[in-house]
């Protein structure tokens, strides 16, 4: 009875589920470059003192992004790439959806409300890079990681490879 019970509630869950794209997690209407239009940023010295002020004002900036409070608690579907945080043997139980690849290996991470941090109910063979669709519970949770700031938190009940759409 428990197999079939979790089977009909995961069909249940999936069916419930709302593609969401990266987009819809920016609040509308924030402009996360608002502040440095307008600047003349051409002619800063590479590796310089203003460069690296810039650069701290920027993380800031984006580590302090805002999420959409109505989404919390949304079952979702959302695409990304996977960061690992939690591997064991080749399967991944914790990791960070990112909307593009190499975000977060290579510096800097992308804006909090541009990560989301995924926990699976049981670790699957993942790499980092792969790309996925993540399906779960949606939270506005800001986490902090080794790779960056989080926005969103999601209860994961399921991930699989990666594939466009029908049209």
């Amino acid at each position: 009875m428990g197999g079939g019970f979790s089977a009909a509630l995961a069909a249940d869950k999936q069916a419930s589920l709302r593609t969401v794209t990266w987009e819809e997690l920016v609040p509308k209407g924030r402009d996360p470059l608002k502040q440095f239009r307008g600047r003349d940023l051409s002619h800063i010295p590479e590796g310089g003192e203003t460069e690296l002020g810039l650069m701290r004002e920027m993380r800031e900036l984006w580590d302090s992004a805002p999420t959409r409070s109505d989404l919390n608690g949304a079952n979702i579907r959302l695409p990304g790439y996977v960061v690992p945080l939690e591997q064991s043997r080749g399967k991944v139980k914790e990791f960070l959806l990112v909307p593009y690849f190499g975000a977060c290996i290579h510096y800097p991470p992308p804006p909090a409300n541009q990560i989301v941090h995924v926990v699976l109910s049981k670790p699957r063979p993942l790499r980092a890079m792969d790309p996925v669709w993540a399906s779960g519970t949606l939270r506005t949770l800001r986490q902090d990681t080794p790779w960056g700031i989080s926005g969103y938190s999601l209860e994961g009940f399921d991930v699989e490879r990666y594939r466009s759409p029908s049209r």
